[in-house]
């Protein structure tokens, strides 16, 4: 699946997982978020993941108003969560608007674990 720009000079294709890797990035730069989290299907276990796989914790959906974003994260213990989502939201929705020029819709974060340094 594609995400389609028209202009006067013709179409441009951008893949789904350019944006996803622009939405995974942006929130690994914010403060308080350590990594993405992918769920485990079989056993219902979150696993952190770190630069390197950070599409698996961003899903991606389109609709007519723009793109529908949803981010799994896994927060720093002692951080404030919701003004870490808020940042999370604003950079993510920034990013993506201005890099890619498509608008975005919502975002959506779900907290999917904490970690706790040892």
């Amino acid at each position: 699946m594609s995400c389609k720009i028209n202009n006067d000079y013709g179409e441009i294709n951008i893949e789904t997982d350019v944006i996803a890797r622009i939405a995974g990035h942006a929130a690994m730069d914010c403060y308080g978020i350590v990594g993405m989290a992918s769920k485990n299907v079989k056993d219902g276990i979150v696993q952190l993941l770190k630069r390197e796989n950070v599409t698996r914790g961003v899903s991606l959906a389109t609709s007519e108003a723009g793109i529908i974003i949803t981010l799994h994260i896994i927060v720093e213990y002692g951080t404030n969560i919701p003004a870490i989502c808020e940042s999370l939201i604003g950079a993510v929705q920034y990013n993506i608007e201005s890099y890619v020029g498509l608008p975005v819709e919502k975002v959506d974060v779900f907290v999917d674990g904490l970690n706790v340094a040892s």
